[in-house]
């Protein structure tokens, strides 16, 4: 129960029609990352980015290696 994390499950998106991305504020440097459709520029936003290990289980969930910012 504690001390022991679990691992993220895998999920996954529509690489066809989406790519991974960190979208930035310039503003206030917040950090959302989620799914951009390639064809509308729509985002959807899955989780806020607070910190590296953040970024790394977003990659996890979804078995990335790379994922682009966007501003």
């Amino acid at each position: 129960m504690f001390g022991k994390k679990a691992k993220p499950e895998k999920k996954t998106y529509d690489a066809e029609n989406q790519r991974p991305v960190v979208k930035c504020s310039i503003c206030n440097g917040e950090q959302v990352a989620g799914f951009q459709d390639i064809r509308t520029g729509r985002l959807e936003e899955v989780m806020l980015i607070r910190d590296a290990a953040d970024l790394q289980r977003f990659k996890e969930m979804y078995g990335l290696s790379e994922v682009t910012k966007i501003y």
